[in-house]
């Protein structure tokens, strides 16, 4: 028995196919949307249609910018060239540049190595890293992968990748979070907080 008109239901799965997204908050999201004014809900849809034809991916280091130039990372003269931090996926930019302590610049792998996914390297934009880091210029890489399997295995797919062009290749430290405990670390966070240590 069918609850909702065929136009609801459908607009329900195209929500649900969202990541993070289940059956009941695309329920939540369709309704919300169908008591927007006429003009609101346009502008939505004309925002993921804009979007979608707009956003593309930076010539250089992969990330997203509209339209075929550079991003705004990438035309800054602020921004230090001769380092370059590899991330999986925008979002992790994103991420960094709150930080405000990176100044170099960024290459966006947009995935991960993952065998059990079906992701090899020929699937991510690691061809165009190489070519960067080929090219000249480039003193630093840093390897800002997740610390997830994926990510470690990624990250020293890298490194072997990009040793022979003479680049220093480092990975971020991991550790104990700031205002965390001790008690509550795992093994591994805590053998990785004693390697990174560092002076005072």
């Amino acid at each position: 028995m069918e609850y909702f008109p065929p136009a609801l239901e459908n607009l329900v799965e195209q929500f649900a196919r969202l990541p993070g997204v289940g059956k009941k908050s695309a329920q939540r999201l369709a309704f919300f949307v169908l008591g927007l004014p006429q003009e609101e809900a346009q502008a939505f849809a004309d925002a993921i249609v804009n979007a979608k034809a707009h956003i593309a991916l930076c010539p250089v280091c992969q990330n997203f910018t509209e339209g075929e130039g550079l991003c705004p990372i990438c035309r800054s003269s602020k921004r230090d060239e001769t380092m370059v931090c590899v991330v999986a996926d925008p979002k992790d930019v994103v991420a960094l540049e709150r930080s405000r302590e990176y100044s170099g610049r960024y290459h966006v792998l947009h995935g991960v190595i993952s065998p059990m996914n079906h992701v090899g390297p020929d699937d991510l934009h690691i061809t165009e890293l190489v070519e960067r880091v080929s090219a000249g210029g480039i003193q630093e890489v840093i390897m800002a992968t997740n610390p997830t399997t994926e990510g470690e295995a990624t990250a020293m797919y890298l490194s072997r990748l990009l040793k022979p062009f003479g680049v220093k290749v480092t990975r971020l430290a991991y550790g104990v979070p700031v205002g965390g405990q001790l008690e509550y670390a795992d093994d591994a966070t805590l053998t990785r907080a004693l390697e990174g240590r560092r002076e005072m």
